[in-house]
């Protein structure tokens, strides 16, 4: 159960379901990039590189991405762990990053 639960705004923690790369594409291309936040299906806009590491190697990152919504919440629940390392435009994301 995530710590935002009860709280009475929407759940940040991401949905396990979808995550950065996870979009499918469409018959017009490439899908548009949607929040990982819980129940989130927005466009996103911004990306938070993180890692644990408890289980990843030091430049290793993991990307959640977030709608304008979201983006503090998200960056609030991974910064709270130590787990946030930047957040980016979700532009400004190279193939290195996920």
């Amino acid at each position: 159960m995530s710590i935002f639960a009860g709280l009475g705004g929407p759940d940040p923690t991401p949905d396990r379901h979808h995550d950065a790369h996870d979009a499918p594409d469409g018959p017009d291309g490439p899908a548009a990039p949607l929040c990982s936040a819980r129940g989130c299906r927005a466009t996103a806009t911004w990306a938070h590189r993180w890692n644990n590491p408890r289980l990843h190697a030091p430049e290793r990152r993991k990307v959640w991405l977030a709608c304008d919504e979201h983006r503090s919440s998200l960056a609030d629940f991974l910064g709270a762990r130590g787990f946030l390392r930047d957040t980016v435009a979700v532009g400004d994301l190279t193939s290195q990053d996920g």
